[in-house]
């Protein structure tokens, strides 16, 4: 019987050692590709996320886990169906132009790709316009924007003009986050949604997806 439990405790611990042995023995035992990456990766990673959001866990740990959990993604990925698919969605993130900040935004992405999101990290002090080329380029499903200054807030609704201008706010879901954010910031802005931290980041995307 394949123990799920086991490769998920090893994904929390963020061993990638561990990780790489449950996911050798599970895969020698018969299971399912995609089983593995749900109920025994993905499954470990959620928890990692409740446990970052209840600060229970700090970013070294998460990101201990997210590497772990990638060592065994790697190890299944070759061994998917050509119909399965492994990502939930396409995800693209930057920091605002005139922000230099990117560890929050750098989490976000972590968390979301441990998720399984496909995501592209754009990287920093990116303008509206490259934004907007990137979007008509990778057509991803939602779009992150991150600040950290109070002084590039508004480059976030400079952003989402520009992809009005562009005709292509209508393709792409659009969400904020930073510390000097607020839901209500995200409201006045006309962006779909608002997260507080990277843990929530995951669970806004899956909803804006489904709506």
């Amino acid at each position: 019987m394949v123990n799920y439990e086991g490769l998920s405790n090893a994904v929390i611990k963020g061993s990638v050692k561990q990780v790489v042995e449950a996911t050798q023995a599970a895969i020698a035992e018969g299971a399912e590709p995609m089983e593995i990456i749900q109920k025994g990766l993905t499954a470990g990673i959620t928890i990692v996320g409740q446990r970052f959001k209840a600060c229970e866990m700090y970013v070294p740990e998460v990101l201990m886990s997210a590497k772990a959990m990638a060592a065994g993604v790697d190890l299944v990925k070759p061994l998917l169906k050509g119909g399965e698919v492994l990502t939930k969605g396409r995800f693209m993130i930057g920091t605002v132009k005139g922000d230099l900040h990117d560890i929050g935004k750098n989490l976000v992405a972590l968390m979301m790709e441990s998720s399984g999101f496909e995501v592209i990290n754009l990287g920093v002090d990116i303008s509206p316009e490259r934004f907007a080329d990137a979007v008509r380029e990778h057509k991803p499903q939602l779009l992150g924007l991150s600040a950290l200054l109070t002084t590039t807030m508004l480059a976030m609704q400079d952003t989402i003009e520009g992809l009005k201008e562009a005709g292509l706010r209508d393709t792409v879901k659009v969400m904020i986050g930073g510390a000097p954010l607020s839901a209500d910031f995200a409201l006045e802005i006309g962006a779909d949604g608002y997260a507080p931290d990277a843990a929530s980041a995951t669970e806004v995307a899956q909803k804006l997806l489904s709506k």
